[in-house]
C-alpha cells in the first residue's frame, strides 16, 4: 500500500470542518498543530505593531494513495480555499514509508476495493 502525506494550513475557524470532510472522503485521522503563523502575496495589515491576521492551523493527514486526490480536492471545499484567497492551502507528498497504521489498513483496503 503505498501513502500520501497531506499538509492543509487552514484558517482555525474552517479546522473542524476540514478535519470532517477529509474523513468523510476516506482520511483515517488527522494531527493538528494550532496556532501557526503564516503570510501569503500581501502581509496583513497591523496595528501598533500587533498584526490583525486569524490563526492558522496545520493539519497533517496519512492516506492512501488512491484516496488522495480525492481527500486534497475536499479539503480545499470545506476550508473555503477557492473562495476566498488567503484562506489556506493544502498540498500532498510522497510518504516513501510509514509505521503505525497496521491498525487501519482493514479500513483503508475495504475503501479502496472500488478504486483500484
Amino acid at each position: 500500500m503505498k501513502f500520501k502525506l497531506i499538509m492543509a494550513l487552514v484558517e482555525d475557524s474552517h479546522t473542524e470542518n476540514v478535519i470532517e470532510a477529509a474523513r468523510e472522503a476516506g482520511a483515517t485521522g488527522a494531527t493538528v498543530v494550532t496556532s501557526a503563523r503564516g503570510e501569503g502575496l500581501t502581509p496583513k495589515k497591523s496595528f501598533l505593531g500587533l498584526t490583525l491576521s486569524g490563526h492558522r492551523d496545520v493539519v497533517i493527514f496519512i492516506v492512501e494513495g488512491h484516496l488522495s486526490r480525492t481527500i486534497l480536492e475536499t479539503i480545499a471545499k470545506a476550508g473555503h480555499f477557492y473562495d476566498k484567497p488567503g484562506t489556506g492551502i493544502a498540498f500532498q507528498i510522497d510518504a516513501e514509508d510509514a509505521v503505525g497504521l497496521e491498525s487501519q489498513i482493514p479500513t483503508l483496503s475495504s475503501e479502496i476495493e472500488d478504486q483500484i
